[in-house]
């Protein structure tokens, strides 16, 4: 795509991403050798299976790369390509984050909520892992409008950053040019965790509607009032 930066299109591949993958796909398929796979890095896997396990090994390989302990790994479990089940691992920290549909999130075992204190996007503090991973035109006009719309725009976050929203840190994440695997495991702990993930024009996150509805467009909140906010800036009856 040329109106998407070589920064955001070429993503770094490093050892320890492809050998952390290789691991879970082997122990998925020793345990569940009828369920499908998509991985950032292998690939797809029987994806029309009932169960998908999504998997990204490293989300936020530059800052892993670069010694910044924000990144993260992600393993979600679909269902008829609905996520369910979802995980946050952040090594460094040893922080992990399980959320599960209908079912809640934990921090290490302990429950987690996400914050019901802001409901003004001007009180918002909105992560964005970087500005430049929106297209000029569409994507920008609307990051833009957003942006200029809460208290804060915070960068540089990775999937640390919908963590942070899962916690009752942060109110708001708004992002562009993500894969499957980027946000099937985080829509459970989101949920879970009482807010509220979709995309941009408010739909769900799910794998079938990744190329027609999502088209890698989410965004993260803490509550209704600011997802809801959010939306009505974030959406358009037209695809640019």
């Amino acid at each position: 795509d040329p109106n998407r930066p070589p920064s955001q299109t070429e993503s770094p591949v490093t050892i320890a991403d492809r050998n952390a993958e290789a691991a879970m796909r082997e122990l998925i398929h020793r345990i569940h050798p009828t369920h499908g796979i998509i991985g950032e890095e292998f690939g797809n896997h029987n994806a029309d299976a009932e169960f998908v396990w999504v998997l990204d090994p490293i989300d936020g390989t530059k800052s892993f790369m670069t010694g910044k302990p924000l990144f993260g790994t992600l393993i979600g479990l679909c269902r008829d390509g609905v996520p369910l089940v979802g995980i946050i691992d952040q090594p460094v920290l040893e922080e992990r984050w399980v959320g599960i549909v209908h079912h809640g999130t934990t921090l290490n075992g302990k429950v987690v909520q996400t914050g019901d204190i802001v409901h003004d996007l001007s009180d918002a503090m909105m992560y964005t892992t970087d500005p430049q991973m929106f297209r000029e035109g569409y994507e920008l006009e609307r990051f833009t409008s957003i942006r200029d719309a809460v208290k804060s725009p915070v960068y540089g976050g990775d999937c640390y950053s919908y963590a942070c929203v899962a916690s009752g840190y942060a109110d708001l994440v708004v992002e562009a040019d993500l894969g499957v695997y980027d946000y099937a495991a985080i829509v459970p702990v989101i949920q879970g965790a009482g807010g509220y993930i979709s995309n941009w024009e408010g739909g769900d996150l799910h794998l079938d509607k990744h190329d027609t509805e999502c088209h890698g467009r989410v965004v993260a909140a803490a509550n209704h009032e600011l997802w809801t906010s959010a939306i009505d800036l974030l959406s358009s009856d037209t695809d640019g």
